[in-house]
């Protein structure tokens, strides 16, 4: 009988499997794969050298703010206060008040200053108005009598003239002629005399030359009158001549004295300016009283959320002690110190990302809004000093400022202070 191999081979060791050859790799296919690794990491630098040329990042960066610190600008008792810390307030908004009693006063007390000095100006302008109208009225009535005072002068002359030259001389020559015939009549009469008592010529005769001879007696003394009446006459016109001088240099000494009251008009003209002034500085007095009446509200001067805030009813407060502070939110900007070395390619208006620590990878955009003017160190307090023979080189960092725009999410606010990362693309 037969015997099968299975039961031939029970008890025997297995032999061993028979491995499968595989073919080796040769040497052109092991430079072909270091080949295609090494491009490809050509490939991976060079694609990260594009990308991270174009762009610059900084960790030294923080938000910052134009925070607005409140003061009072008088001195007083804090007697209201309407907000709290942390709490949103808007431009123009009342923030606290001072007692506005005492400054009340001040312009209550302004007020009828003012009213005062306009009353006396008022006063001062009618005095003005009156003295001027009086004396304008006494220079012309002085300059009127003047004129009439000269035209009696000029009459009286004429008359003094007149009668000192024609009528003076007819009467002296009418009394001369008059005298003539009394002397001739009175002859006359003399001789008749001695005829009439020698009955030589008649009675009748006789008459006649003696009524002759007291014709012109008479006559005569009749011109002596008139001649007395012309000299008294010329008299009297020299008077009258001599009054009208006097009148004259009266009435010119009115006009003269009428102008020299102008003087007063000039006086009271700045008394009136005087009071003007005195009204205009009443009435600065009331704004500056009325200025510090407002004071006393204290506005807050943005829009922003209050910190710091160190005053409480009751309060004792000065001009310029810091009440309080207001961070305005919506006008944040970050102050991102980048190294010299990085501001080559960067400018004004280039696109900037923003990531806050407190947002984790919430990115904010933004722009470069400009590059200081010195590095961070030149700023400082103490400067430093590197004229030493130890220098050591050090990368300095320049501040550039850096404005954001608001996050897509309504609660994402940077706040001042914060730290974040700003990435600006120079290219």
């Amino acid at each position: 009988m037969a015997t099968s191999p299975v039961i031939e081979t029970i008890g025997q060791p297995s032999p061993a499997p028979t491995a499968i050859p595989h073919p080796r790799p040769s040497l052109a296919q092991h430079w072909k794969l270091m080949l295609v690794l090494a491009l490809a990491c050509l490939g991976c630098v060079a694609a990260m050298f594009v990308f991270f040329s174009h762009r610059v990042s900084t960790d030294d960066a923080q938000v910052d703010s134009h925070i607005s610190s409140v003061s009072p600008r008088i001195s007083g008792y804090i007697d209201k206060i309407l907000v709290d810390d942390n709490q949103k307030v808007a431009a123009g908004e009342l923030l606290a008040r001072i007692d506005p009693r005492d400054y009340q006063a001040e312009v209550d007390e302004a007020t009828a200053a003012l009213e005062v000095a306009t009353a006396q100006a008022r006063s001062a302008l009618v005095s003005v108005r009156l003295t001027s109208d009086t004396i304008r009225t006494g220079i012309e009535s002085a300059e009127a009598a003047e004129a009439a005072s000269e035209s009696e002068l000029v009459r009286s002359q004429k008359s003094w003239e007149q009668t000192s030259t024609a009528t003076l001389n007819a009467a002296q020559a009418a009394m001369e002629a008059k005298r003539a015939v009394n002397v001739r009549a009175q002859a006359d009469l003399a001789r008749y005399q001695p005829l009439l008592l020698s009955a030589d010529v008649s009675k009748l005769e006789f008459d006649g030359v003696r009524a002759s001879a007291q014709v012109a007696a008479s006559e005569l003394a009749l011109a002596e009158q008139k001649l007395a009446e012309a000299q008294k006459a010329v008299d009297i016109a020299s008077a009258q001549t001599d009054s009208a001088k006097a009148q004259v240099n009266r009435s010119k000494a009115i006009v003269r004295q009428s102008i020299a009251l102008r003087q007063q008009v000039e006086e009271r003209d700045a008394q009136y300016r005087s009071s003007v002034a005195t009204v205009e500085r009443a009435r600065a007095q009331l704004d500056l009283a009325k200025l510090r009446l407002s004071y006393t509200e204290i506005r807050s001067p943005i829009s922003g959320v209050v910190t710091q805030k160190s005053v409480q009813l009751g309060d004792q407060v000065a001009p310029g002690q810091l009440l309080l502070t207001i961070v305005p939110l919506d006008q944040i900007y970050v102050t991102a110190n980048f190294k010299e070395t990085q501001l080559a390619h960067m400018r004004t208006g280039q696109r900037a990302v923003i990531k806050a620590d407190m947002y984790g990878d919430l990115e904010f955009e933004g722009s470069v809004d400009s590059i200081s003017g010195a590095a961070g160190s030149r700023q400082a307090l103490l400067p430093p000093q590197n004229a030493t023979g130890n220098f050591v080189k050090v990368v300095q960092r320049i501040p550039v400022k850096i404005l954001v725009k608001r996050s897509s999410r309504s609660d994402a606010l940077l706040r001042p202070g914060t730290n974040v990362k700003a990435l600006v693309y120079v290219r």
